[in-house]
């Protein structure tokens, strides 16, 4: 099993609310939640490098939504 580091992380009462119901919403941890998200904005991050762009669409429909990464 690969090793793990312990993170401690100080959020706002909206923040661990908004977790919690991701958490109960795909039947995951907390831990899972963060862990997913970090996935997903590494996808954003290096399609922006790329020149791509990452967004919401219906599926077989042009991109409704882009998603901005800073």
């Amino acid at each position: 099993m690969p090793e793990k580091i312990r993170l401690s992380l100080d959020v706002s009462p909206e923040l661990y609310q908004k977790l919690d119901e991701l958490a109960n919403a795909i039947h995951a941890t907390k831990s899972e939640v963060l862990r997913r998200a970090i996935a997903l904005m590494d996808v954003a991050v290096r399609a922006k490098e790329q020149g791509k762009k990452i967004g919401l669409a219906e599926q077989d429909q042009p991109l409704a939504t882009e998603i901005i990464i800073g």
